[in-house]
């Protein structure tokens, strides 16, 4: 990727997501990126560097069964360093679903994103799928 600026690596970060090539979304991230997971449940905190990250999204896999799926769903909003992205994301387990709107809020510094933070449609909701603590 020679295009580092920030809508660049955000347009990146998500194409691999959406392919499913984790090791790339992840070659985007900031060695000491910070990951804000909002709510109350089991995930939710601040997850650093590049193996908390890959921690907290592999737990999510298999707290889902495998059924997490993120979409973006607008167009990116630019400010500076700052990138929002609506999304959709959705999951199943046993007799546990969800699927919501939400925005994705990535900083990108010196061509990787050094931290993100996530917004949810309905905290309650996504707590409840993700579990307690």
């Amino acid at each position: 990727m020679t295009d580092q600026t920030p809508a660049a690596v955000t347009a990146s970060y998500f194409d691999a997501l959406g392919r499913g090539d984790v090791p790339a979304a992840m070659a985007l991230l900031s060695p000491d990126v910070v990951w804000h997971q909002p709510g109350s449940n089991r995930f939710s905190g601040d997850h650093s560097g590049i193996d908390g990250v890959g921690s907290l999204l592999g737990g999510m896999m298999e707290t889902s069964q495998g059924t997490f799926q993120l979409a973006v769903t607008g167009p990116a909003m630019v400010n500076g360093g700052f990138v929002a992205v609506p999304v959709r994301f959705s999951g199943k387990r046993a007799d546990v679903s969800m699927d919501m709107s939400g925005v994705d809020l990535l900083t990108v510094r010196n061509g990787k994103i050094a931290e993100v933070r996530l917004f949810s449609e309905d905290g309650q909701a996504e707590d409840a799928f993700w579990g307690q603590p």
